[in-house]
């Protein structure tokens, strides 16, 4: 049997999977002993070295999962790092107690510890804290910042030139409006859109993705900033009034949520995606994951669900949680019951988008006449817009904003790059999205599904972190549909850990497997050369579908430059 083993240690600098408090949190297998029997242990020990280290009031937490726990010890924000210490030094006296093993020395660890503790503390910190919770306005803090207030309203000092509270000008220290937007699929369409719409009531929105960040429409940093990071630098950019803040799962669980309070939070929806990781394994875990943005959220209207994910209902149902539902079928379980007991609801009725708070309708925007939603045909964007229009009404934006921005957003790929671009070349059709797990492949082929063509062509790829099922399920949602071809790509920015070529040849070997011939498989080295690939290979009538993920800025501008110059399939490509 092999014995328990830790994964992972890491800070939780806010609200998280396991506790609404920052803490320090080691993620440990269980060596085949129950987790029961570990987490007795380690309660244990924590006990004994947090009584000695002066830590007596901490408040432990813990959450296991197949093969695996995850422990938490909560500590004050300025000694997170000597909180991980405790929380090691706790597990390495679990497993010799599970072991037999002599333990460590318990006043020899408690004087190191107590050491760690005081050159960590920072009592400046700790004021600025209390005096900012007593207010009632947001405190941020970092290894480099330190700020209260948020947007317009905030206030910076490095962290080594912090005032004391009673030099603080608290007259200029307010909050704005913020909102949280989380979900397997769907976060930085309903990020873009719902910056569109506070735009169109005179806002100066400051808001995070993936693909950066973004203040009053200016790009001011192009990375992945959908973590606590980035959140921090929009909510500290005195251009900002309200903030709508992309929370993927990764940051929730490596670090938390940024914020311990928001104006409004969104789940899209939950899928089978990153599996494995923070002890998260199947899809009820990702919901859960998903969910801690509810932690943030006073009132239960302000949090609006996805009704038609069943994972997301039946965890909002055990939860005891009464959010702002949205659906695109206003009679699907729990909408109907909802509306009916008087709750708020977004849904589509009669062709539009309609929103109903305490019986009372609003009638918004016919949903073809909403260029996201391709006509009508996009059904994963008219979910998108459902949810934005209802996290919109809970920042109390008009409704005339609400239609401004669903009637304007998404004419132009430049609106909402990488996500359902459309363009027409020569006769040929294109569709440029996002599609990176089963879940929005499916979403995307389906579609496309609605829109004739005479060939189909589709670009599968993806990255090494995911597991051999999860890119196996890819392939096979590839397989289920019509396709006339199927380019496989190499992501050599993804390898992550994978041997080159082992991604592709297994999604093609899956391929096969489903039925697939040989002729309709190519394999292409890097997702550009997959593009020019797939352009080759069209003719007038034809339908490509890009999922793009490595190289979207080269790709637009390429599509863009062909509509710019008339250019037809069959006809040669600029280098």
């Amino acid at each position: 049997m092999a014995a328990p083993e830790l994964i992972d240690s890491r800070r939780l600098t806010g609200p998280n999977l396991i506790s609404a408090s920052p803490g320090a949190v080691i993620d440990v297998s269980l060596g085949g002993l129950s987790a029961k029997r570990v987490i007795e242990v380690w309660r244990e020990q924590s006990r004994r070295i947090l009584e000695a280290v002066g830590w007596s009031d901490a408040e432990l937490a813990t959450r296991d999962f197949p093969g695996g726990a995850s422990l938490m010890m909560s500590a004050p924000i300025d000694a997170l790092y000597a909180a991980t210490e405790v929380n090691e030094w706790a597990w390495s006296a679990t497993q010799a107690q599970l072991a037999g093993s002599p333990e460590p020395d318990l006043d020899e660890g408690a004087e190191r510890l107590r050491q760690v503790m005081a050159e960590e503390q920072n009592p400046r910190l700790i004021a600025l804290q209390e005096a900012a919770a007593e207010r009632g306005v947001c405190f941020l803090s970092d290894d480099d910042l330190v700020s209260v207030g948020m947007g317009s309203g905030s206030i910076t000092w490095p962290v080594d030139e912090l005032p004391n509270p009673s030099e603080v000008a608290w007259n200029d220290v307010h909050n704005v409006p913020v909102a949280l937007i989380t979900g397997s699929n769907g976060k930085t369409t309903t990020v873009r859109l719902l910056a569109a719409i506070a735009t169109a009531q005179r806002h100066s929105p400051g808001y995070t993705s993936t693909d950066g960040i973004y203040v009053d429409g200016q790009l001011v940093d192009a990375d992945d900033w959908s973590g606590p990071g980035g959140a921090r630098r929009v909510l500290r950019d005195k251009r900002v009034d309200i903030a709508i803040l992309e929370t993927a799962r990764g940051g929730m669980l490596r670090r938390g949520l940024a914020v311990q309070r928001a104006d409004a939070a969104i789940v899209t929806n939950v899928a089978a995606d990153h599996l494995g990781e923070f002890g998260v394994h199947d899809v009820e875990g990702v919901a859960e994951a998903k969910l801690v943005v509810s932690r943030a959220i006073e009132s239960g209207n302000n949090l609006v669900l996805n009704a038609e994910d069943p994972a997301v209902v039946s965890l909002a149902s055990r939860l005891g949680l009464r959010p702002t539902w949205f659906a695109i079928n206003p009679n699907s379980a729990p909408t109907r019951a909802h509306i009916d007991g008087g709750g708020e609801a977004c849904f589509v009725e009669d062709g539009w988008f309609v929103a109903i708070k305490a019986g009372k309708r609003a009638q918004l925007v016919p949903v073809a006449d909403a260029p996201l939603t391709f006509e009508g045909s996009s059904r994963y964007n008219i979910s998108n817009a459902l949810g934005a229009i209802a996290v919109a009404r809970a920042l109390d934006i008009s409704d005339n904003a609400i239609r401004a921005g669903l009637y304007a957003f998404g004419e132009t790929p430049d609106q909402n790059p990488g996500r359902a671009n459309f363009f027409e070349l020569g006769g040929a059709r294109v569709i440029v999205d996002f599609a990176h797990n089963p879940h929005g492949l499916e979403a995307f082929i389906e579609m496309a599904s609605a829109m004739s063509a005479e060939r189909r062509l589709l670009i599968l790829g993806q990255a090494g972190d995911r597991d051999d099922e999860s890119i196996r399920e890819l392939a096979l949602v590839a397989a289920r549909h019509s396709l006339d071809r199927i380019i496989i790509k190499e992501l050599q920015k993804y390898l992550r850990g994978r041997e080159e070529g082992e991604v592709p040849g297994l999604l093609e070997t899956t391929l096969r497997e489903a039925g697939m011939s040989g002729e309709t498989l190519v394999q292409s080295t890097d997702e550009m050369q997959a593009v020019r690939d797939a352009l080759e290979w069209a003719r007038p009538d034809d339908l490509l579908l890009l999922p793009l993920h490595t190289h979207r800025d080269e790709v637009l501008d390429l599509l863009s430059s062909l509509v710019e110059r008339g250019w037809h399939p069959g006809e040669e490509l600029p280098l």
